[in-house]
């Protein structure tokens, strides 16, 4: 994979847009959700950033995985949720409410936590030696400007232009997963001829985490003792990452397009795991529902 204005550029601009997207759906009342459900927002904070990091480091040595995949299998899970996590606990009767929240707080969290926590890995797995490095100062900087900023603006433009901002906010939602598939199309048609190369690399530890981490979530919700609907959304936020955030990482902030690899099979495997894992539950439910009726 090579760096173009794909990762200069389109990459940066869109993650821009979408977190803009995040922020003109939401008011300041909004922040009050967080204290109507303080267990739920704690039990989702510990899957998504204790949990979902700690599952990524141990498949990255399970599968064995050259230094530049392991980081960016971890820097694919240090990546929050996003529009797509939200999308789907919204089609599968999750708690939209609580997968916003959570949505809202990892955004705001990550840009502190990623460059810590990727330059930690990159220590770990890669020669010190590297040529790649990512200056945490510099690269807090730049996650503010390019994920907290937007997320002001929008819920700025909100608060000024409530009528077109609503106009806008569902397009922008849509337009944010299409986006997705976009630059994942663009950048399997750029390297065609390597896909199969790539999912050979990647696409088992990707898939396992993916699986592990949607699961996992659930459970851990389950065993805190919330609600369906609490679970279902907590299970989304902690299994459907921002793969354009995490490609932003590892394409232009670091500059080492083998560390997108990853993130390019994880926001393909997501949907349909995504998909699977939802189809699943409402069988669950469904079946709990003939059971007491």
């Amino acid at each position: 994979m090579q760096a173009d204005v794909l990762t200069k550029v389109i990459l940066p601009l869109s993650l821009f847009l979408i977190m803009f997207g995040i922020g003109i759906s939401l008011r300041l009342a909004d922040f009050k959700n967080i204290f109507n459900y303080p267990k739920a927002i704690v039990v989702g904070l510990m899957g998504q950033l204790i949990l979902l990091p700690i599952v990524a480091f141990v498949l990255a040595l399970v599968f064995s995985l050259p230094a530049e995949l392991a980081v960016g299998l971890i820097i694919i899970a240090l990546a929050p949720g996003g529009a797509t996590s939200n999308m789907f606990t919204y089609l599968f009767k999750g708690d939209v409410s609580l997968s916003v929240s959570l949505t809202l707080l990892t955004s705001l969290i990550t840009p502190f936590s990623i460059p810590l926590l990727a330059s930690l890995s990159m220590f770990y797995f890669m020669d010190s030696n590297t040529e790649f490095e990512l200056p945490v100062v510099k690269t807090i900087v730049q996650l503010l400007v390019i994920t907290v900023i937007p997320i002001a603006f929008g819920m700025l433009a909100l608060s000024r232009f409530p009528v077109v901002a609503k106009k806008i906010e569902n397009v922008l939602k849509w337009f944010s997963i299409f986006f997705l598939f976009l630059i994942i199309a663009l950048i399997v048609m750029k390297n065609s001829a390597n896909m199969a190369s790539f999912f050979a690399q990647a696409g088992a530890a990707t898939l396992v985490l993916n699986l592990v981490v949607l699961l996992l979530g659930y459970q851990l919700a389950n065993w805190a003792k919330l609600n369906g609907k609490q679970s279902t959304a907590i299970g989304f936020e902690v299994g459907i990452q921002n793969g354009t955030l995490a490609l932003v990482v590892a394409g232009t902030l670091i500059g080492n397009t083998t560390m997108m690899i990853p993130a390019v099979t994880y926001s393909i495997l997501m949907f349909l795991t995504g998909a699977l894992f939802g189809w699943l539950l409402n069988k669950k439910n469904n079946s709990k529902q003939t059971e007491t009726s």
